[in-house]
């Protein structure tokens, strides 16, 4: 019988401790030995009260071989973690968060110990991702990996594209429905996909890829023009977490992207999340599933926590790899290229048009039949896709035909992705 020690026991830890008792082999296998809370009364009538502390000594003192977090947070998850791996006890964890940023030195930690850190559902949710990526396709040379990571702007951007709703109206909505917290703004903003991004590309690359070096742009800033326009060209937008392998380099980006319906990612709905990975031997393999919820993130931890328990330990497994030996990630976007949607307001239209080509180069400027985009946006402004050119290019084209005096503003730049 394995004992775990269940470090919270809010949304996702109760759904643990279902998850539990519903799976018999399960519960032949592991035994909850404490769960540590911040508010002991709160859980006075639960059945398993005289295993419940708010005390995280209890925990560390016990005989709990593998303590499972799911607090959430940087404090004080980070320290529970982390002295439960020097206690030689393994660790499972769903803490995207402490992961993107202390997972190279817990990993560490954990391999000293001859214990494991695990972290399936810190990326995902349900969607098992993270041992396909270093496990199963460990033949592989992955290239890029393109997702839908978060389901709160997936759920607001699938929002405004189906019922024509505002970003505000939509994003209330998600609220009120409990895809979103109070302070949206790790989702909305594009954090949360950077930190899940991060993990990622440092399992596909074998590369430490710091949260902090990728290029962050959120979905506060998508309008019902865009998505009118979108809809218009054939086109939905999703935020997406992209990175990408160079020679020397690794590309990461989480920004808006609007893809042709025909895109495997495009009819990704609601709270839902997809990942791309593609690599050398297999092409491009899909990861479709539920990306966040009391059960399917429950499903992922307990998954770990049974795969602790069924398999030995072993210093060649891929989660004890030596992350102290991973090179840190030159990450740069400057390089990628893409086409690139652009909405301008104008000075004077004409003058501006002009100036749009001789900084932009060859592009094509949208012209919607009013009658066709079956809703009215903003007059005078000029719509423009660009050929595919560099994020540097594109940098520097902005900054000269802003300074030409012939524009009052960028609107909005979205990228376009590419079916191949």
């Amino acid at each position: 019988m394995i004992k775990i020690g269940l470090l919270g026991c809010g949304t996702i830890g109760s759904g643990v401790v279902e998850l539990i008792s519903k799976n018999s082999s399960a519960a032949q296998q592991i035994l909850i030995e404490k769960i540590l809370v911040r508010n002991v009364e709160k859980h006075i009538n639960s059945p398993y009260g005289l295993k419940i502390t708010d005390k995280f000594e209890d925990i560390l003192n016990s005989e709990v071989d593998i303590v499972v977090e799911v607090m959430g947070g940087i404090d004080p998850a980070y320290f529970y973690v982390k002295q439960s791996l020097l206690q030689g006890k393994h660790v499972v964890t769903a803490n995207k968060d402490l992961i993107a940023r202390y997972g190279k030195e817990l990993q560490c930690i954990a391999r000293d110990k001859g214990v494991r850190l695990l972290f399936e559902a810190s990326v995902g949710g349900g969607i098992p991702i993270i041992k396909p990526l270093s496990e199963s396709l460990a033949a592989n040379n992955i290239t890029e990996i393109w997702g839908i990571v978060n389901g709160t702007t997936n759920y607001i951007l699938s929002q405004m594209y189906n019922w024509g709703k505002g970003f505000e109206e939509a994003l209330r909505e998600a609220q009120a429905n409990g895809y979103a917290e109070a302070n949206p703004a790790a989702d909305v903003d594009g954090y949360d996909a950077a930190r899940k991004l991060a993990i990622l590309s440092s399992i596909a690359y074998h590369k430490n890829v710091n949260c902090e070096s990728i290029h962050i742009e959120g979905i506060r800033g998508i309008t019902s023009d865009d998505i009118q326009l979108a809809k218009y060209l054939g086109y939905t937008i999703k935020l997406l977490a992209v990175s990408r392998k160079y020679d020397d380099s690794i590309m990461a980006k989480v920004t808006p992207f609007m893809l042709k319906l025909t895109h495997p990612l495009a009819q990704v709905g609601n709270v839902y999340n997809a990942i791309i990975v593609k690599g050398d031997a297999v092409g491009d393999i899909l990861f479709y599933g539920q990306g966040a919820g009391k059960f399917p993130t429950a499903s992922a931890v307990l998954g770990d926590v049974i795969d602790i328990v069924k398999n030995s330990i072993s210093t060649n497994r891929p989660d004890n790899v030596t992350p102290d030996d991973l090179p840190e990630a030159n990450v740069d976007i400057r390089e990628d290229e893409c086409r690139f949607f652009i909405r301008i307001s104008p000075v004077d239209r004409s003058a501006a048009m002009g100036e749009v080509v001789s900084c932009f180069g060859d592009c094509e400027f949208i012209f919607p039949n009013r009658v066709k985009l079956g809703k009215a946006i903003e007059e005078g402004q000029i719509i423009v896709i660009t050929s595919r050119m560099k994020e540097q290019a594109l940098t520097e084209a902005v900054d000269r035909l802003l300074e030409s005096g012939k524009v009052n503003r960028i609107l909005n730049i979205i990228r376009i992705g590419e079916d191949d």
